[in-house]
């Protein structure tokens, strides 16, 4: 059985108008929170990137007589 396009948009608007979205006083606080662990997660992400460039590249030069 297959569904046409319209009956599937129309399924996505009746779910959509039973989306209860936050207040302003939880949406400002809750944005805090993501901004927050946004910056977290990309310094962490950063330096594990530059860790492991360091690592790569000193196995490289211990490795390269070998070649």
């Amino acid at each position: 059985m297959k569904k046409s396009p319209i009956t599937y948009f129309k399924g996505v608007n009746r779910e959509a108008k039973r989306i209860r979205w936050p207040k302003k006083e939880q949406f400002f606080p809750s944005l805090g929170v993501v901004l927050c662990i946004m910056v977290f997660a990309a310094i962490f992400l950063f330096i594990e990137d530059s860790a492991s460039r360091s690592i790569i590249d000193t196995l490289k030069s211990a490795f390269e007589s070998l070649l």
